[in-house]
């Protein structure tokens, strides 16, 4: 049985989990997640959609309400996790709503032409924008080694 990992937002109305550990992590640099987060980036794990689980609680869409898909807590709207578009099969859950993310510094971070000049993060692999999907058989099986 893989580990569970659980997750909650801010006020604990809504709670999620997904089995095992992420098949990625990132930053994003871009201006879109720094007006969300109101911080210098966001932070997120990549999981399979079909293993992340609403345990607790309701999401509701906010962000651009387009097509990327922003899941937020229904009554403290903090943001849980993002459909991406295009990648119907995937989950980016936001890395700070869950346990354990010490252990979940960021792999990638994307959106480096849009990060502010005084940051660095401690990142193995950097995009000016968002890899292309060509890359990511690649960075999943770096990020699987290194986090085996």
């Amino acid at each position: 049985m893989k580990d569970v990992i659980r997750g909650r937002c801010r006020c604990g109305r809504l709670k999620l989990s997904v089995p095992g550990r992420p098949m990625l992590t990132m930053a994003c640099h871009c201006t879109g997640c720094q007006s969300m987060t109101a911080s210098a980036f966001s932070l997120s794990a990549l999981f399979r959609a079909e293993d992340v689980s609403i345990d607790l609680g309701e999401t509701q869409i906010g962000g651009l309400h387009g097509a990327q898909r922003h899941h937020f807590c229904a009554h403290c709207l903090t943001w849980a996790f993002t459909r991406p578009e295009g990648m119907d099969g995937f989950v980016n859950v936001r890395t700070p709503i869950l346990e354990g993310v010490a252990d979940m510094a960021p792999f990638i971070e994307t959106y480096t032409s849009e990060r502010l000049p005084w940051l660095r993060i401690p990142a193995a692999r950097s995009f000016e924008r968002f890899p292309a999907p060509s890359d990511f058989p690649r960075l999943l099986a770096e990020y699987a080694a290194q986090n085996a």
